[in-house]
């Protein structure tokens, strides 16, 4: 095919297809009966999540560990920019690779960061503090919890991109419940036991076995997901339309070609995604766990902020369910005011006394998550609809490295932003 030919073609095959043309010669899509697609992916979100939230939640622990090291700020470095190598390659030789493979790689990896804690506490740490050599080695394990996020939440995003939007809702969803539950988890673990090094130590390894069986369970799920009436049926749809594509099949200039025009399809979503976790991410949980305190709740004041994040992160993912903006500018333009943000917190240490209190940094750090949740599910909604559904997984796996990107942003300025 002629340059000039293959550029006409791709922007063709990108132009958004007529209302309801997808699914056209088909039956209407079978239903997702007891809910058991939503479950699924609302699982799968929640899984991909729960191994970072796993470890940022437990900064009692690792305090007590490890005084002095600025933990939550090293662990958010290690993770984030160990998930973008590996989001840039899978987009680069995207039809090449297996999403079942990835996904079943990065969920066996997440499973063994998690073994990580309670098998150096068990063989080595022993509740000891000041073993810094096992703080490198806890380091490298969320570096693995990166690569890993990588090869499950590109994949699980591109297939919830094939799919109606309620099941891209339930992925945020459970991004959102996990955060919600290993913040319970921390807080109910931390309560069975007495306030004291014994307590502290159990209870972060029951907290750690926890999420490990709660990563089995994820990889149960993923791998009966194929077998649901609603998935098989946008599969087939998939499939016809790769089939219609010009020349059935893609060399690999054309798909540079196609790659560069999803990108440019998605760009403002991207951006939008970008600005909110780099503000999220710069603030959330390094400001939260260290630089904010409290004489009446002490160490569970940080427990207590990255709750409340948590919780009305869940809120906002949730809303899109309720009410979907379906103007993705106006979404993009949300994420553009959240640099308000630093001025707020800024005044939180340095403003007027009543600023300074826990009512004020409670409820911005509420308002942090509600709008993160909420701008965060309607992009990454919207972004891989804007493309035919052959292309979805693709402009779904596209927007996660946006995401990394505005991640590994965001942890890299909440070195700096020391306030």
């Amino acid at each position: 095919m002629a340059g000039g030919d293959e550029e006409e073609a791709t922007t063709a095959m990108l132009l958004p297809p007529p209302a309801g043309s997808a699914e056209a010669g088909h039956p209407p899509p079978p239903v997702d009966r007891l809910g058991a697609g939503y479950f699924i992916f609302f699982t799968l979100g929640a899984g991909f999540l729960l191994p970072w939230n796993a470890y940022i939640t437990a900064v009692d622990y690792f305090s007590y560990l490890y005084p002095g090291a600025p933990v939550d700020r090293v662990f958010s470095v290690s993770y984030m920019l160990s998930c973008l190598i590996p989001l840039l390659i899978i987009v680069l030789v995207f039809p090449k690779s297996s999403a079942r493979a990835r996904i079943n790689t990065g969920l066996a990896l997440f499973t063994l960061a998690l073994l990580v804690v309670p098998l150096m506490d068990a063989l080595y740490v022993k509740g000891t503090p000041r073993l810094y050599g096992d703080f490198d080695v806890t380091v490298a394990a969320t570096a693995m919890c990166g690569v890993a996020d990588a090869l499950v939440q590109g994949g699980v995003i591109g297939f919830a991109g094939e799919l109606p939007e309620r099941y891209m809702q339930a992925v945020f969803a459970g991004t959102a419940a996990s955060g919600v539950l290993v913040s319970a988890m921390r807080v109910l673990t931390k309560a069975s036991y007495p306030q004291d090094t014994h307590g502290l130590r159990q209870s972060a390894i029951l907290y750690f076995i926890v999420g490990i069986v709660l990563m089995v369970i994820c990889t149960v799920c993923y791998n009966v997901s194929d077998r649901l009436p609603v998935v098989a049926y946008y599969k087939d749809i998939k499939r016809r339309s790769q089939k219609a594509e010009v020349g059935g099949g893609m060399t690999g200039s054309a798909w540079r070609s196609t790659l560069w025009s999803i990108v440019g399809r998605v760009k403002w979503s991207g951006i939008g995604i970008v600005l909110i976790y780099a503000v999220t991410l710069s603030i959330f949980p390094g400001y939260i766990t260290e630089d904010v305190h409290s004489e009446a709740l002490k160490d569970w004041y940080p427990i207590m902020l990255i709750g409340a994040y948590n919780v009305f992160d869940l809120v906002g993912k949730c809303l899109p369910a309720v009410y979907l903006l379906q103007d993705a500018n106006v979404a993009v333009t949300g994420s553009f005011a959240r640099l308000l943000f630093y001025p707020l917190f800024y005044g939180c240490l340095h403003g007027p006394s009543f600023f300074r209190t826990e009512i004020p940094v409670t409820v911005l750090t509420s308002l942090l998550g509600l709008t993160n949740g909420y701008l965060t599910t309607v992009l990454m909604i919207l972004a891989p609809k804007s493309v035919p559904i052959h292309h979805s997984e693709t402009a779904g796996i596209v927007m996660v490295l946006f995401l990394g990107i505005g991640l590994a942003i965001g942890s890299l300025v909440s070195w700096f932003w020391v306030i």
